[in-house]
């Protein structure tokens, strides 16, 4: 099994008060630095999709791509962009927002979407599926393409439209906290979680 992975960081972060998101600083380190040291070990590449502070993510030591699409689409346009440059069969995306991803969300998809021969696997916790957290095959690109030309911005539209499957992480459901705000960060820190 080779994975790639992709790091959403293209978003316009209007909820942070207009701070790029991978870069607001958890536990003395940008976000972004801590997904990559989540995720680097379990997979076989990594890089960023951005669209803003492009030197300070080229810093990190992965590539980072941008967006394709010239208006803003959303999480789908990093989908595409990942599947348009992953090296590997799979692609696992990750949002910059999420610092405490399980050290095994990678092998945990993969072994669910093997399994039950699915082309995406997603985070669910809590009983919340999380779209963006995800594993898929990479031969989706012609029907990601597809449906952004259609028209789709929805993610968990058009995951659903393919093999899709949910994969429980109720084991670890703080991973999966979502950080939207400098409040929420802050939050975070002083509960001083890690895993």
């Amino acid at each position: 099994m080779a994975i790639s992975a992709v790091i959403l960081s293209g978003g316009r972060a209007t909820r942070m008060g207009g701070v790029d998101k991978g870069l607001v600083n958890f536990q003395g380190k940008p976000l972004v630095q801590h997904v990559i040291e989540r995720i680097q070990p379990q997979v076989d590449e990594v890089f960023i999709n951005a669209n803003r502070e492009l030197p300070t993510y080229k810093s990190f030591g992965v590539p980072v791509f941008t967006d394709d699409q010239a208006d803003f689409i959303g999480p789908l346009a990093g989908f595409y962009i990942g599947l348009l440059h992953a090296k590997h069969p799979y692609l696992l995306t990750i949002p910059c927002d999420s610092p405490l991803m399980p050290f095994d969300i990678a092998n945990r998809l993969y072994q669910s979407l093997d399994a039950l021969n699915a082309d995406i696997a997603v985070a669910k916790s809590d009983g919340h599926a999380h779209p963006v957290i995800s594993l898929c095959r990479t031969a989706l690109l012609p029907s990601l393409r597809n449906a952004i030309q259609q028209g789709e911005r929805k993610v968990s539209a058009w995951q659903k439209s393919q093999q899709y499957i949910e994969v429980d992480f109720d084991d670890s459901a703080k991973a999966f906290i979502n950080l939207n705000t400098l409040h929420d960060v802050a939050e975070l820190e002083s509960q001083h979680l890690s895993f």
